[in-house]
């Protein structure tokens, strides 16, 4: 069982702490579309790359699976291909977090409701309760 950690943290620290995730969040949240938009369109050229490699080795395919869709009329056919890891082009990341604006809203509504009252504190230290239910934030 771990052990209890009683530590006093100075209130100006927690408040500079918590109105800088504050800035952080509202930060990421603001350019979460662009992010998003430039990561579709890195995939959607790594997607082409791919179909051209797939076009060039289709015959060295394996596994041929086909499924043909009557009502829209469309074939989707799958195939295995062996190459080598160094064939192919590195598939894009998603280097943020996406939040959707529920999940926003929530953690400003936290982080600012903590804010109103650390900054209406005389404490000069954050007790141990107040410091884990914000702990998630900093």
């Amino acid at each position: 069982m771990a052990k209890a950690i009683s530590v006093k943290v100075a209130t100006p620290k927690v408040i500079t702490a918590l109105e800088n995730k504050l800035e952080k969040v509202k930060k990421e949240y603001a350019s979460q579309e662009a992010n998003e938009t430039k990561y579709q369109k890195e995939m959607t050229a790594w997607n082409k790359a791919i179909s051209k490699i797939a076009i060039a080795n289709v015959s060295k395919a394996e596994n041929l699976r086909t499924n043909y869709r009557s009502w829209n009329k469309t074939l989707n056919i799958d195939f295995d291909i062996t190459i080598s890891e160094d064939e192919l082009p590195a598939q894009p990341e998603r280097n943020f977090e996406q939040m959707n604006s529920h999940t926003y809203k929530e953690i400003v509504s936290d982080i600012s409701n903590a804010l109103s009252i650390l900054r209406m504190t005389d404490e000069e230290t954050v007790n141990a309760t107040t410091m884990k239910s914000i702990a998630q934030y900093l």
